[in-house]
């Protein structure tokens, strides 16, 4: 019986540990975790323009690489929460900036006031969702802003299924659903969804329409052919809009008290 494939962050900064992918984060430097970074990472990168002079607290950060994001685009300060102890002695090591510090800590009790908390692809990971929305409420104040992204259920559970097999979540949200949770603790909400743009639009349509799984499977060349792929993905392969959630891969909520 052969043993399962193990994914390892490649080059590393000298003195800073690889971190193993094991599905419950995402991480750079992993070719084949690709698609996975730069879907994350675009997201990152929106909402890194508009928290420019602010204090940030990035929740559940895990590598870094989305705190160092934000801080590069010029927050004031930027702290990153994560509870791994492997993670967050990644983070500190590998990312470091004036503005930026990361700090080993649950999201429930970490309680530092600023304008912005930033909670991606985190969400359905616990189990007292109301709690968290409440507590970030109070750390903003009236006038910041709260960002949440969750994947949504309608495109990442197989057809027909009611969540993906994913062992992680703990509640996985149908668009209404999350909109729902978030207006539950917040008056002003705005959903946005992420897709798939350019070459992945293009392998989503050939997938749909062409057959292509049942074609590179018959010609023997999907693996060659994803090997070369997934790594060329870049996050101009995703675009981030307003309209019908169902299709969307992930929901942004933007939120404010």
């Amino acid at each position: 019986m052969s043993e399962a494939v193990r994914y390892v962050q490649r080059d590393q900064p000298p003195g800073v540990p690889p971190l193993e992918l094991t599905g419950e984060r995402t991480l750079p430097d992993v070719p084949e975790e690709n698609y996975w970074f730069r879907r994350h990472l675009v997201v990152y990168q929106w909402i890194a323009r508009r928290v420019a002079g602010l204090r940030v607290v990035d929740m559940a950060c895990g590598e870094g690489y989305g705190s160092d994001v934000l801080a590069a685009a010029g927050a004031a300060r930027v702290v990153g929460v994560d509870a791994n102890p492997e993670a967050h002695e990644h983070a500190r090591l590998r990312y470091v900036r004036p503005n930026l510090r990361f700090e080993r800590d649950l999201v429930e009790t970490f309680a530092e006031p600023c304008d912005a908390v930033v909670f991606l692809q985190t969400i359905e990971h616990v189990r007292n969702p109301d709690e968290v929305l409440e507590h970030f409420k109070s750390l903003v104040g009236p006038d910041g802003f709260v960002y949440v992204t969750t994947p949504n259920v309608l495109t990442l559970a197989p057809e027909g299924a009611e969540r993906s097999g994913n062992p992680w979540h703990v509640k996985e949200y149908r668009p209404d659903e999350f909109r729902a949770l978030c207006e539950a603790h917040f008056s002003s909400v705005e959903l946005l969804g992420l897709f798939h743009a350019r070459k992945l639009r293009l392998h989503e349509l050939a997938i749909r329409h062409a057959g292509w799984d049942a074609i590179h499977a018959r010609l023997r060349i999907t693996k060659p052919f994803y090997d070369r792929f997934i790594p060329a993905i870049s996050v101009r392969d995703f675009a981030l809009r307003e309209g019908p959630l169902d299709r969307a891969l992930d929901v942004l909520a933007v939120l404010r008290p």
